[in-house]
């Protein structure tokens, strides 16, 4: 009888222990954000697998995110101001906030501690702390003398838990420093060009670089030397002496740096621009199928991988950056929306959004290794990003 009891409760604990949640890591998890039905699918890299599905986080239409330092936390700020920190572990949403109309992306702090939110609606960035979402700090994107409100874009984080970030309407440069959260100090850089669409921080942290819409060229700010003030760098390199028409705005936060150059996207033609980042001049330039979006490179910046706007985004080309050459084309779908490369780069990631799918390619072979099923796959995020700076 004893026997048979203890027999009894050592088989209740070892199906307990087959029940219990499978231990992992986060290094090589991500998520695929469905756009249409306002969920995400959480990923793995090393199985390419779809480990869960995540529901109930709002318009999706234009989402992006941000992890936690540790990668267990995705924030993903979505189109009507929400803003969801999903739990890749437990696979489960955390906390979600409402905190604006319409809103288009954030950042995280370099400690991790802050999460900030750039809103179109009401023109502005709100701050919060990453744990509780907690508003911390509001700050108004108020400009002029009219008591006008302008779009934020481009906002990205920077070294000295900073976030850098751009006014649309107004054409101007904003630097936050949070290192006292609560009592943020603000450095406004004015008439920097106009129509700032985007921006980013290059990897090393130092530059902070804002696309122009409105005229030809770029905004830049070193944030090594920010009373130096903003430095307008490729000069007439946009869309050139003949306009073109736009289809879609390209990504800045998709540029990509190898080695000494950044390969970037020419708004509104069929090019990828090479630029020598320690003159910032224009170095080459590469004809590609179509007018690019994103513009990203390989972690070992051998390859540099693009997609285009309509109506030439079913497909994606391959640079060698070696030969500055175009050495593959390929049909993943209809509508390629964003890539991803896994870590180190031995594959790629690219959703198909209209074949509510996503592939997977060998970046080395170009073959496919697996089609995977989304609702509407938009952006890819992997955990990586994590510890990179602007990401």
């Amino acid at each position: 009888m004893r026997a048979n009891f203890f027999a009894t409760v050592a088989a209740s604990v070892l199906l307990a222990g087959c029940a219990a949640p499978q231990l992992r890591g986060t290094g090589d998890l991500g998520i695929v954000i469905e756009r249409a039905t306002g969920s995400v699918q959480i990923v793995e890299t090393s199985g390419q697998t779809a480990l869960a599905k995540v529901d109930g986080l709002g318009d999706l239409s234009h989402a992006s995110l941000v992890y936690s330092r540790d990668g267990r936390y995705a924030y993903v700020f979505g189109r009507d101001g929400g803003m969801t920190k999903v739990d890749l572990l437990k696979q489960a949403i955390d906390r979600r906030v409402i905190q604006a109309g319409n809103s288009i992306g954030g950042a995280i702090s370099q400690d991790g501690t802050l999460v900030a939110a750039q809103n179109y609606e009401p023109g502005g960035v709100k701050v919060f702390r990453a744990d509780t979402l907690e508003l911390v700090a509001d700050i108004p994107a108020a400009y002029g003398n009219e008591g006008k409100f302008a779009k934020v874009v481009g906002l990205a984080d920077a070294p000295g838990n900073r976030f850098v970030w751009s006014l649309f309407d107004a054409g101007e440069i904003w630097v936050g420093d949070f290192s006292n959260p609560k009592q943020p100090r603000i450095e406004k850089y004015k008439n920097v060009g106009r129509e700032p669409y985007d921006g980013l921080v290059t990897p090393n942290g130092r530059y902070y670089l804002a696309g122009l819409f409105g005229e030809d060229g770029l905004a830049m700010l070193d944030l090594w030397h920010p009373e130096r003030g903003v430095r307008r760098i490729l000069d007439g390199y946009g869309r050139g002496q003949e306009k073109m028409p736009v289809y879609k705005m390209p990504h800045l936060r998709g540029w990509a740096v190898a080695g000494r150059h950044a390969y970037l996207p020419a708004i509104g033609r069929h090019e990828v621009l090479v630029v020598d980042i320690d003159t910032w001049q224009e170095a080459a330039r590469i004809p590609v199928a179509g007018q690019p979006v994103f513009v990203m490179a390989r972690p070992d910046g051998r390859q540099v991988w693009v997609n285009f706007a309509f109506p030439d985004n079913s497909h994606v080309q391959v640079i060698d950056t070696e030969s500055r050459q175009v050495v593959k084309r390929l049909e993943p779908g209809k509508t390629v929306l964003h890539m991803e490369f896994t870590p180190r780069g031995e594959a790629i990631w690219v959703s198909a959004r209209d074949d509510n799918k996503v592939v997977v390619y060998d970046t080395t072979s170009f073959a496919r290794r697996l089609e995977m099923p989304a609702t509407a796959p938009s952006g890819i995020f992997f955990t990586a990003r994590a510890a990179r700076t602007g990401f």
